[in-house]
Protein backbone atom coordinates (compact mmCIF):
# COMPACT_ATOMS: atom_id res chain seq x y z
CA UNK A 1 0.00 0.00 0.00
CA UNK A 2 2.60 2.20 0.62
CA UNK A 3 4.61 1.43 -2.60
CA UNK A 4 1.09 2.25 -4.31
CA UNK A 5 0.98 6.17 -2.23
CA UNK A 6 4.64 6.63 -3.21
CA UNK A 7 4.53 5.69 -6.46
CA UNK A 8 1.14 7.78 -6.89
CA UNK A 9 3.11 10.99 -5.33
CA UNK A 10 6.28 10.27 -7.89
CA UNK A 11 3.74 10.71 -10.56
CA UNK A 12 1.78 13.71 -9.42
CA UNK A 13 5.78 15.42 -9.14
CA UNK A 14 6.35 14.50 -12.49
CA UNK A 15 3.26 15.94 -13.74
CA UNK A 16 3.69 19.52 -11.84
CA UNK A 17 7.60 19.52 -13.32
CA UNK A 18 5.83 19.02 -16.97
CA UNK A 19 5.11 22.88 -17.61
CA UNK A 20 7.97 24.60 -16.05
CA UNK A 21 10.28 22.70 -17.80
CA UNK A 22 8.39 22.99 -20.92
CA UNK A 23 8.86 26.81 -20.09
CA UNK A 24 12.41 26.80 -19.57
CA UNK A 25 13.02 24.39 -23.06
CA UNK A 26 10.18 25.84 -25.04
CA UNK A 27 11.35 27.56 -28.31
CA UNK A 28 10.01 30.94 -29.30
CA UNK A 29 6.40 30.34 -30.66
CA UNK A 30 6.04 31.98 -34.61
CA UNK A 31 3.36 35.07 -34.25
CA UNK A 32 0.90 35.32 -37.23
CA UNK A 33 0.32 39.38 -36.06
CA UNK A 34 0.73 41.46 -33.45
CA UNK A 35 -1.80 44.08 -32.57
CA UNK A 36 -1.99 47.30 -30.04
CA UNK A 37 -4.95 49.58 -29.86
CA UNK A 38 -4.71 52.64 -27.76
CA UNK A 39 -8.07 54.95 -26.94
CA UNK A 40 -8.51 58.54 -26.05
CA UNK A 41 -7.91 57.91 -22.75
CA UNK A 42 -4.62 55.96 -22.70
CA UNK A 43 -5.95 52.71 -22.22
CA UNK A 44 -4.13 49.99 -24.54
CA UNK A 45 -5.42 46.67 -25.43
CA UNK A 46 -2.83 44.23 -26.72
CA UNK A 47 -3.47 41.02 -28.81
CA UNK A 48 -1.29 38.30 -30.17
CA UNK A 49 -2.24 35.27 -32.92
CA UNK A 50 0.28 32.54 -32.65
CA UNK A 51 0.05 29.86 -35.17
CA UNK A 52 -0.36 26.24 -34.05
CA UNK A 53 2.23 23.57 -33.05
CA UNK A 54 2.29 20.12 -32.11
CA UNK A 55 4.92 21.50 -29.14
CA UNK A 56 4.98 23.77 -26.32
CA UNK A 57 6.20 27.47 -27.79
CA UNK A 58 7.00 30.66 -25.64
CA UNK A 59 5.24 34.00 -26.74
CA UNK A 60 7.06 36.80 -24.80
CA UNK A 61 4.75 39.69 -24.04
CA UNK A 62 5.42 43.14 -24.20
CA UNK A 63 7.03 45.16 -21.16
CA UNK A 64 4.23 46.50 -19.18
CA UNK A 65 2.04 45.45 -16.46
CA UNK A 66 -0.41 43.08 -17.82
CA UNK A 67 -3.57 42.32 -16.61
CA UNK A 68 -6.84 40.76 -18.05
CA UNK A 69 -4.55 37.83 -19.86
CA UNK A 70 -6.77 35.51 -21.21
CA UNK A 71 -5.56 32.73 -23.84
CA UNK A 72 -8.16 31.39 -26.22
CA UNK A 73 -8.55 29.33 -29.76
CA UNK A 74 -8.84 30.84 -32.95
CA UNK A 75 -12.71 29.82 -32.05
CA UNK A 76 -12.86 31.19 -29.24
CA UNK A 77 -12.88 28.65 -26.25
CA UNK A 78 -10.44 29.27 -23.51
CA UNK A 79 -7.22 27.41 -22.64
CA UNK A 80 -4.89 27.05 -19.84
CA UNK A 81 -2.53 30.17 -18.93
CA UNK A 82 0.72 29.22 -18.32
CA UNK A 83 2.73 32.48 -16.99
CA UNK A 84 6.67 32.30 -17.26
CA UNK A 85 8.42 34.88 -15.01
CA UNK A 86 6.26 37.91 -13.97
CA UNK A 87 3.75 38.19 -16.58
CA UNK A 88 6.76 38.87 -18.60
CA UNK A 89 6.24 35.32 -21.36
CA UNK A 90 3.63 32.63 -21.55
CA UNK A 91 4.04 29.15 -22.43
CA UNK A 92 1.44 27.97 -25.54
CA UNK A 93 0.33 24.32 -24.76
CA UNK A 94 0.48 22.11 -27.88
CA UNK A 95 -2.56 22.88 -30.17
CA UNK A 96 -4.09 21.75 -34.06
CA UNK A 97 -5.31 25.54 -33.93
CA UNK A 98 -4.07 29.09 -33.37
CA UNK A 99 -3.82 30.45 -30.11
CA UNK A 100 -4.91 34.24 -29.18
CA UNK A 101 -3.27 35.87 -26.23
CA UNK A 102 -5.08 39.26 -24.89
CA UNK A 103 -4.38 41.43 -22.31
CA UNK A 104 -4.34 44.90 -20.94
CA UNK A 105 -1.08 46.77 -20.57
CA UNK A 106 -0.45 49.45 -18.25
CA UNK A 107 2.26 52.05 -17.28
CA UNK A 108 3.97 52.56 -20.13
CA UNK A 109 2.11 55.41 -21.81
CA UNK A 110 2.02 58.78 -20.51
CA UNK A 111 0.94 62.02 -20.84
CA UNK A 112 3.15 65.38 -20.04
CA UNK A 113 1.12 68.37 -21.32
CA UNK A 114 -0.91 66.44 -23.50
CA UNK A 115 1.72 64.61 -25.22
CA UNK A 116 0.93 61.00 -25.30
CA UNK A 117 4.32 59.31 -25.07
CA UNK A 118 5.33 55.61 -24.97
CA UNK A 119 9.04 54.28 -25.33
CA UNK A 120 8.35 50.83 -27.72
CA UNK A 121 10.27 48.06 -27.77
CA UNK A 122 8.99 44.90 -29.23
CA UNK A 123 10.63 42.71 -31.96
CA UNK A 124 7.53 41.29 -33.81
CA UNK A 125 5.90 43.29 -36.94
CA UNK A 126 3.27 45.39 -34.38
CA UNK A 127 -0.15 47.14 -35.99
CA UNK A 128 -0.81 50.10 -33.98
CA UNK A 129 -4.08 51.48 -33.75
CA UNK A 130 -4.40 54.97 -32.41
CA UNK A 131 -7.39 57.10 -31.31
CA UNK A 132 -9.55 57.98 -34.22
CA UNK A 133 -8.64 62.18 -33.26
CA UNK A 134 -5.02 61.04 -34.13
CA UNK A 135 -4.10 62.16 -37.37
CA UNK A 136 -0.62 63.56 -37.19
CA UNK A 137 1.88 61.14 -34.45
CA UNK A 138 5.84 60.82 -34.59
CA UNK A 139 7.91 58.42 -34.57
CA UNK A 140 11.91 59.20 -33.09
CA UNK A 141 9.98 62.51 -33.58
CA UNK A 142 9.56 62.45 -37.29
CA UNK A 143 6.23 63.27 -38.43
CA UNK A 144 3.89 60.52 -39.73
CA UNK A 145 0.45 61.87 -41.20
CA UNK A 146 -2.27 58.96 -40.91
CA UNK A 147 -4.80 61.21 -42.55
CA UNK A 148 -7.96 58.48 -42.89
CA UNK A 149 -6.10 55.91 -41.80
CA UNK A 150 -6.05 54.87 -37.79
CA UNK A 151 -2.76 53.02 -37.84
CA UNK A 152 0.20 52.41 -38.87
CA UNK A 153 2.62 48.89 -38.86
CA UNK A 154 6.11 48.75 -37.72
CA UNK A 155 9.01 46.07 -37.95
CA UNK A 156 11.05 44.90 -35.29
CA UNK A 157 10.25 47.99 -33.59
CA UNK A 158 11.81 49.97 -30.91
CA UNK A 159 10.38 53.37 -31.03
CA UNK A 160 9.46 56.38 -29.48
CA UNK A 161 5.66 57.32 -30.08
CA UNK A 162 4.59 60.60 -29.22
CA UNK A 163 1.16 62.17 -30.05
CA UNK A 164 -1.72 64.62 -29.11
CA UNK A 165 -5.25 64.03 -29.24
CA UNK A 166 -7.11 67.29 -30.99
CA UNK A 167 -4.23 69.09 -31.16
CA UNK A 168 -5.29 73.22 -31.69
CA UNK A 169 -5.26 74.17 -35.42
CA UNK A 170 -4.39 77.95 -35.99
CA UNK A 171 -6.00 79.47 -38.99
CA UNK A 172 -3.88 82.09 -40.38
CA UNK A 173 -5.04 84.26 -43.57
CA UNK A 174 -2.67 85.91 -45.48
CA UNK A 175 -3.69 87.94 -47.79
CA UNK A 176 -1.21 89.39 -50.58
CA UNK A 177 -2.96 91.77 -53.16
CA UNK A 178 -6.41 90.07 -54.63
CA UNK A 179 -5.00 86.33 -53.09
CA UNK A 180 -6.06 85.00 -50.11
CA UNK A 181 -3.97 82.06 -48.79
CA UNK A 182 -4.59 79.99 -45.39
CA UNK A 183 -1.72 78.87 -43.52
CA UNK A 184 -2.67 76.32 -41.06
CA UNK A 185 -0.17 75.76 -37.76
CA UNK A 186 -0.84 72.40 -35.66
CA UNK A 187 1.00 72.70 -31.58
CA UNK A 188 0.15 72.78 -28.62
CA UNK A 189 2.09 75.82 -27.67
CA UNK A 190 1.03 78.99 -27.85
CA UNK A 191 1.94 81.29 -31.67
CA UNK A 192 1.75 84.59 -32.01
CA UNK A 193 2.43 87.74 -34.05
CA UNK A 194 2.28 85.53 -37.51
CA UNK A 195 3.60 87.19 -40.45
CA UNK A 196 4.39 86.57 -44.20
CA UNK A 197 6.97 89.12 -46.03
CA UNK A 198 6.53 88.78 -49.78
CA UNK A 199 9.90 90.68 -50.51
CA UNK A 200 12.24 88.41 -48.14
CA UNK A 201 10.63 85.56 -48.80
CA UNK A 202 9.34 84.11 -44.96
CA UNK A 203 6.86 83.34 -42.80
CA UNK A 204 7.68 84.24 -39.23
CA UNK A 205 5.85 83.49 -35.81
CA UNK A 206 6.97 83.13 -32.25
CA UNK A 207 6.30 80.09 -30.11
CA UNK A 208 5.86 80.60 -26.44
CA UNK A 209 6.54 77.19 -25.50
CA UNK A 210 9.24 75.03 -24.89
CA UNK A 211 10.49 71.87 -26.74
CA UNK A 212 6.69 71.60 -28.50
CA UNK A 213 6.08 70.11 -32.07
CA UNK A 214 5.29 72.55 -34.45
CA UNK A 215 3.58 71.74 -37.72
CA UNK A 216 2.61 74.42 -40.63
CA UNK A 217 0.83 73.43 -43.71
CA UNK A 218 1.76 76.17 -46.27
CA UNK A 219 0.54 76.49 -49.80
CA UNK A 220 3.26 76.07 -52.15
CA UNK A 221 1.49 79.18 -54.19
CA UNK A 222 2.60 81.47 -51.46
CA UNK A 223 6.07 80.04 -50.36
CA UNK A 224 7.62 77.71 -52.33
CA UNK A 225 10.11 74.92 -51.20
CA UNK A 226 12.81 73.81 -50.21
CA UNK A 227 12.97 75.87 -46.94
CA UNK A 228 15.38 76.83 -44.53
CA UNK A 229 13.74 76.86 -40.46
CA UNK A 230 15.56 79.65 -38.30
CA UNK A 231 14.62 79.82 -34.40
CA UNK A 232 16.05 83.57 -34.24
CA UNK A 233 18.90 83.51 -35.94
CA UNK A 234 20.13 79.48 -35.80
CA UNK A 235 19.14 76.99 -38.09
CA UNK A 236 17.44 74.24 -36.82
CA UNK A 237 16.09 70.73 -38.04
CA UNK A 238 12.71 70.31 -40.06
CA UNK A 239 10.72 67.61 -41.76
CA UNK A 240 8.73 68.30 -45.08
CA UNK A 241 6.10 66.35 -45.47
CA UNK A 242 2.78 64.97 -46.81
CA UNK A 243 3.27 67.45 -50.54
CA UNK A 244 -0.50 66.72 -51.93
CA UNK A 245 0.98 69.54 -55.17
CA UNK A 246 -0.71 72.26 -53.44
CA UNK A 247 -0.07 72.44 -49.39
CA UNK A 248 3.47 70.96 -47.76
CA UNK A 249 3.47 69.79 -44.51
CA UNK A 250 6.54 71.19 -42.46
CA UNK A 251 7.34 70.20 -38.68
CA UNK A 252 10.13 71.46 -36.23
CA UNK A 253 10.27 71.20 -32.75
CA UNK A 254 12.14 74.13 -31.69
CA UNK A 255 13.93 73.36 -27.81
CA UNK A 256 13.35 76.54 -26.61
CA UNK A 257 10.28 79.28 -27.20
CA UNK A 258 11.09 82.29 -29.52
CA UNK A 259 10.74 83.32 -32.89
CA UNK A 260 10.55 80.71 -35.62
CA UNK A 261 11.31 81.93 -39.04
CA UNK A 262 10.59 80.19 -42.76
CA UNK A 263 12.79 81.02 -45.44
CA UNK A 264 11.45 80.01 -49.19
CA UNK A 265 12.73 80.14 -52.35
CA UNK A 266 10.22 81.82 -54.58
CA UNK A 267 6.92 83.56 -53.74
CA UNK A 268 3.73 84.89 -55.39
CA UNK A 269 3.42 86.59 -57.77
CA UNK A 270 6.91 86.74 -58.55
CA UNK A 271 6.72 82.79 -59.68
CA UNK A 272 3.76 81.17 -60.16
CA UNK A 273 3.07 77.88 -59.75
CA UNK A 274 1.27 77.94 -63.11
CA UNK A 275 3.94 79.68 -64.82
CA UNK A 276 6.08 76.05 -65.32
CA UNK A 277 3.12 74.25 -66.57
CA UNK A 278 2.62 77.48 -68.97
CA UNK A 279 6.04 77.08 -70.17
CA UNK A 280 6.12 73.92 -70.86
CA UNK A 281 2.37 74.01 -72.34
CA UNK A 282 3.82 75.85 -74.90
CA UNK A 283 6.69 74.71 -75.50
CA UNK A 284 5.46 71.68 -76.63
CA UNK A 285 2.98 73.50 -79.03
CA UNK A 286 5.96 75.35 -80.47
CA UNK A 287 8.72 72.48 -80.97
CA UNK A 288 6.36 71.42 -84.01
CA UNK A 289 6.00 74.76 -85.53
CA UNK A 290 10.21 75.00 -84.98
CA UNK A 291 10.30 71.46 -86.81
CA UNK A 292 8.61 72.69 -89.97
CA UNK A 293 11.12 75.88 -90.38
CA UNK A 294 13.91 73.90 -89.94
CA UNK A 295 12.66 71.67 -92.14
CA UNK A 296 11.71 74.56 -95.07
Amino acid sequence: MNVKVFGFLIILLIISVIPIADAQFAEKAVQRSVEVIINSVGEIHVKHVVALSNVPRQVELIDGIVSNLLVTDEQGVEKQVNVIGDNSKVLILPSNRDSIIEYNLDQVLSQKNDLWTWSFRYLEITSFILPEEVDLLFVNERPVFLGEKNGFLCHGCQILLEYSINEPKNIIQVNWEDKEFLVEVRTLAKIESFDFNQPTKKISFKVNDNNQFVTIIIPLELLWEPYSVFLYDEKIDQHKFNNNGTHVWLNMRPETSGEITIIGTTVIPEFPIIAPLAIGFLMILVMPLMRKVNLR
